[in-house]
């Protein structure tokens, strides 16, 4: 008799972001990541205890799999390429995993996982995306609540504009609205006096090619 393969938490949330890739948070239930795995509900149970709690873990994996390489990518680059580069991801999470999207960024982690991300501050008392607001306070010479608005405001944009794609099914195409982030920003930049030349604003979009 061959030996039993063992169910570890890693197949276990990878089986249920194939689900929720697929389908939906609605598809992503003990007994359908067992018949997934191909094993009993047991090993699913043992491992989390409770479907809230593999919730939870699911959206730490799913974020991750959506950003995880976002620093990397980043990494070295100047402040506005990197912003354009968080921007492109943003986008591209809506566009190519819309359910991933949706379970992250849109619906009430409240109901989803049982608890807000963040606690429960307003989502506008958050920093949003400090670590672009500090490349661009480093780079520029400009007041860093005014940068912060800047931030606030593409971000806002952006987040909107993806929401958008993800219901679009790509009538609008992804390269289009990724540009349209890309002209938001130029435009938002610009009112803080930093200029994005012709030649740089071509070298951004071709990052889109």
């Amino acid at each position: 008799m061959g030996r039993k393969t063992q169910i570890t938490r890693e197949m276990i949330l990878k089986a249920a972001y194939e689900l929720l890739d697929e389908s939906g948070i609605g598809a992503v239930a003990i007994k359908t990541i067992a018949a997934r795995l191909g094993c009993s509900t047991q090993p699913v149970s043992w491992q989390f205890g409770s479907m809230l709690e593999l919730k939870k873990e699911l959206y730490d994996y799913s974020v991750k799999m959506l950003y995880g390489s976002l620093e990397e990518d980043m990494k070295g680059k100047d402040a506005i390429d990197a912003f354009f580069i968080s921007g492109i991801r943003y986008i591209s999470g809506a566009c190519d995993h819309p359910n991933v999207f949706k379970f992250v960024n849109v619906e009430d982690p409240m109901v989803t996982i049982g608890e807000r991300i963040g606690g429960d501050a307003s989502i506008f008392s958050i920093q949003f995306d400090d670590e672009a607001a500090k490349m661009l306070e480093s780079e520029y010479d400009i007041a860093p609540e005014k940068i912060g608005e800047m931030v606030r405001d593409i971000v806002i944009y952006t987040h909107g504009l993806a929401v958008m794609m993800m219901f679009d099914n790509y009538r609008l195409p992804k390269k289009d609205a990724c540009i349209m982030v890309l002209n938001m920003g130029i435009r938002l930049a610009k009112n803080l006096g930093i200029e994005i030349d012709e030649k740089k604003r071509s070298k951004l979009q071709k990052q889109l090619d």
